[in-house]
């Protein structure tokens, strides 16, 4: 099967199948059953099974599942890193150009909706942040405060600063993180929009949405189950190498509150219900996401389908 196509910019992945779906909706085993059905290859879509160290706190596919079908994009990134939509898509784009998806389904898979969108309606180039400048704005935001280097951004791109609360820290570090690497206000990088990877008319798009209160009841048995298999020797290697916490890695669910229990600051008890609380709102802001910006072109399937 041809599975590519050229488009202005590079190429376009044809017959890709798109899995959508709220955390622990079942969206995984879907994928490896098609894959298994139809020679596919699974594209990791989610933002935090990107990261290294977390396999079990993310829910990665095991390694057993990912024996049983080619798995891309899954714990592939440091979590110092500061990963970014931009980012995964130059990640996919290097999968086509190297012939990874050539003569298979391409399935990706996962919970984040701008990847999605940046896969069938492209996304702006934005420019490589070099080192040195992200280190210099970062201390600079832990000396001197977001209020601040709003005012700063006020003063050199003040049309982007209008755009931007002075307490939204990371948006206000990335426009002045663009602007000093490249010397172009982010709303110009902005303006520029890539190419999509997805050939849309081709792909089949799929996002489930399951009951609530089944969903409720799996994320619940998840998270005991993660504990078993070892989230929180996980959070201690994460705790060990120092990170910043404003990094997304850190922000995966469970980081925060296991952290804290390991800390003696709460109960574990106390932090595992947490846990899952945030999960099941997390599940909920996704669900409420796809709803809302997903067109007519996505089958929508009960999760009952998805799970079985």
């Amino acid at each position: 099967m041809e599975n590519s196509g050229k488009c202005e910019g590079g190429e376009r992945v044809k017959d890709a199948i798109l899995i959508a779906g709220p955390t622990a909706s079942g969206k995984s085993a879907l994928a490896l059953d098609l894959a298994l059905d139809k020679g596919g290859v699974i594209v990791n879509a989610d933002s935090m099974q990107v990261y290294s160290v977390l396999d079990v706190l993310t829910a990665r596919p095991s390694a057993e599942d990912q024996a049983r079908a080619p798995h891309f994009l899954y714990g592939h990134v440091s979590p110092a890193t500061l990963y970014s939509t931009g980012a995964w898509l130059r990640d996919v784009g290097k999968l086509v150009a190297e012939g990874r998806l050539e003569g298979k389904v391409p399935i990706f898979v996962g919970g984040t909706g701008l990847y999605f969108r940046a896969l069938t309606e492209g996304i702006s180039n934005m420019p490589d942040i070099p080192s040195a400048i992200r280190e210099g704005w970062r201390g600079r935001m832990a000396d001197e405060g977001s209020v601040a280097l709003h005012r700063i951004l006020g003063e050199r791109d003040p049309e982007m600063a209008l755009r931007l609360k002075p307490g939204d820290s990371q948006r206000i570090l990335r426009a002045l993180e663009v602007l000093d690497a490249s010397g172009r206000s982010m709303l110009a990088w902005q303006s520029e929009r890539g190419g999509a990877l997805v050939h849309r008319e081709t792909a089949r798009c799929i996002v489930i949405e399951p009951d609530r209160g089944e969903l409720v009841r799996r994320i619940d048995a998840r998270f005991d189950r993660m504990l078993e298999a070892g989230a929180l020797e996980e959070v201690r290697a994460l705790a060990a190498m120092r990170l910043d916490p404003a990094l997304p890695a850190m922000k995966a669910i469970g980081v925060r509150e296991l952290q804290a229990a390991d800390a003696g600051e709460m109960a574990f008890a106390e932090a595992i219900e947490r846990a899952k609380i945030a999960t099941r709102q997390y599940a909920k802001r996704q669900s409420t996401w796809f709803r809302n910006q997903f067109g007519p072109e996505w089958k929508r399937i009960p999760g009952a389908a998805a799970m079985a």
